[in-house]
């Protein structure tokens, strides 16, 4: 009889009494490891020292490494591993002061039983928030029941009545009285415009040019074409090399004719080519950008694509500068033209071509379907997306910052004469290039998010303001988060700090303007109506259209 050597399983150890056991999920890049790994430290000090005020320890997981400096967990095989030998049954933190990559920890969480807390600091300048809003949509996609909890400081009576709450049942039941399903729609030429336009989209079809899907580790913006196919919506997958093969074909002429555009236009660059290229904008930098912005628009004409998402930060980062500025011209009808190669064609002429950052398809969708209620309803449709980065109070109301590194188009700043660019974070962005930023001007906004939960599409849409601070406040506010970056301080209607928090499952929101209160709720109640017609599960956040209760 033939015997075989087994494989073994080490079992895991014995679950402590009162011992929470924490993990941290990090970035892939060194360099944002290194610069955020004492802050990190820090948060979860407090943290432990919380969990401790209830006769609790902290156990971390894994230490500090002394190859990298730091102690993230910043690959998926080492996530399985430092997961993998954690007892099965203990309560569980995922501890997070700064932008993480969600698969780096999503498969030791699915075989995770006991229960799992992820905390967050809630802080501008190290954004755990955006990290936990990440993974909390990517588990929520996964099915993973998880609780979640946030905290400026780690004492305040809120944070504390939340965390006794986890350690003593195991989840945290929060507030999300503001979410209500959609109504049945009453009869209006919005709700007919919403139905026809996703009849058209049925039976025309439309095309995502989706460049390197998943390669910045965000599980949740992966949305399975059976998914998206009913509705009318295909992918085309295409790879960053491509892009970078495009742009070397595209010829420094053209490149200097959308930076002349742009001058023209008034835009403002902040370049330095006499400086350390490492920190300063310079003209070299620009010029790539132009060409990717050419490229994008050729390869996205070239298969008949309707939106396009580049996922910069793995691969491309190591090649060519940003992707940020070309991101927010394409975001914007308003634009450099560009030709096909022969010079035969304006591509996409008089159009946005609407670009979903970081290749997150729920803002693809997002966009795509506010892209058409927009245009058929004669409103500017330039679109885009913000992370939910960090808020605070003003006066009465709480004001969000919305941030992002650079896809914000130029009609949502006022135009390109209040643009400006300045040269990309050097830990970030290790070749530069330069940003579309300024400040969202005041006005009303539709923002929404789509997301994935029990296997299929939802959408919440609420209403807010994009309001007018004073100078000083807003340059506060850009300095305690990334200062060259595009910023819209937001209120958003009906939706309190927390409940925001508590619901939102992505770490990325979309926004529309439109001209007046009314329009926006006109627009809202058209977009809605598309999505219920393509199927999605529709809610309402807020204080949204009177007359929908």
């Amino acid at each position: 009889m033939i015997s075989y050597q087994l494989p073994t399983v080490a079992p895991r150890p014995a679950l402590a009494p009162k011992t929470l056991y924490s993990v941290a999920s990090g970035d892939l890049r060194l360099t944002a490891n290194l610069k955020t790994w004492s802050m990190q430290q820090e948060v979860e000090r407090r943290f432990a020292a919380a969990a401790a005020a209830f006769g609790w320890t902290v156990t971390r997981a894994h230490q500090e490494d002394p190859a990298t400096g730091h102690g993230f967990i910043d690959s998926q095989r080492k996530g399985m591993d430092v997961l993998g030998a954690i007892p099965a049954e203990a309560p569980l933190v995922v501890i997070e002061a700064v932008w993480q990559y969600s698969h780096h920890v999503l498969a030791g969480l699915r075989d995770h039983r006991g229960p799992i807390l992820l905390a967050a600091n809630f802080a501008g300048d190290f954004p755990g928030l955006v990290g936990m809003a990440n993974l909390h949509a990517s588990l929520t996609k996964a099915g993973i029941a998880h609780s979640t909890i946030w905290s400026e400081d780690f004492t305040d009576e809120w944070f504390t009545e939340k965390l006794n709450e986890w350690l003593t049942t195991g989840q945290i039941v929060h507030d999300t009285s503001h979410v209500r399903d959609l109504p049945s729609l009453p009869d209006s030429p919005e709700r007919e415009l919403g139905v026809a336009l996703a009849a058209e989209l049925a039976a025309k079809k439309a095309i995502l040019a989706v460049f390197d899907e998943g390669c910045m580790g965000m599980y949740n913006a992966i949305i399975d074409d059976e998914l998206l196919n009913p509705a009318g919506i295909y992918k085309e997958r295409l790879s960053q090399s491509a892009l970078v093969a495009e742009m070397n074909k595209v010829s420094d002429a053209e490149a200097a004719a959308v930076r002349a555009w742009l001058d023209e236009a008034g835009m403002t660059f902040h370049v330095d080519n006499d400086g350390d290229w490492t920190e300063c904008l310079t003209d070299e930098q620009l010029t790539s950008q132009f060409k990717m912005y050419i490229a994008a628009l050729r390869i996205a004409d070239d298969f008949g694509a309707d939106a396009v998402g580049i996922q910069y930060q793995q691969g491309l980062k190591d090649m060519v500068p940003a992707s940020d500025l070309a991101e927010g011209l394409l975001n914007d009808p308003h634009r450099p033209p560009v030709t096909s190669r022969d010079g035969a064609r304006v591509l996409y002429e008089g159009k946005a071509l609407p670009h979903f950052n970081e290749v997150d398809e729920g803002v693809a969708v997002d966009a795509l379907v506010t892209n058409r209620v927009w245009t058929a309803m004669g409103l500017d449709p330039s679109t885009t997306l913000h992370d939910l980065r960090w808020g605070d109070q003003w006066g009465d109301d709480f004001v969000w910052v919305l941030e992002i590194s650079g896809s914000v188009p130029a009609a949502h700043l006022g135009g390109y004469a209040h643009a400006h660019s300045y040269r990309q974070s050097g830990y970030y962005f290790p070749l530069g290039g330069g940003t579309l930023a300024g400040v969202c001007k005041p006005g009303e906004i539709v923002w929404s998010r789509v997301f994935i939960a029990d296997g299929v599409l939802h959408v919440d849409l609420g209403r807010g303001t994009s309001v007018e601070l004073p100078d000083t406040e807003v340059q506060r506010r850009l300095n305690s988060t990334n200062k060259e970056w595009p910023i819209m301080n937001a209120v958003l209607h009906g939706v309190s700090r927390d409940q925001m928090m508590a619901r939102h499952k992505a770490n990325h929101l979309n926004v529309g303007y439109a001209p007046d209160a009314a329009t926006a709720d006109a627009a809202l109640i058209a977009k809605a109506a598309m999505f219920e017609a393509m199927g999605y599960r529709v809610h309402l956040a807020g204080t949204v259209v009177p007359e929908l209760g």
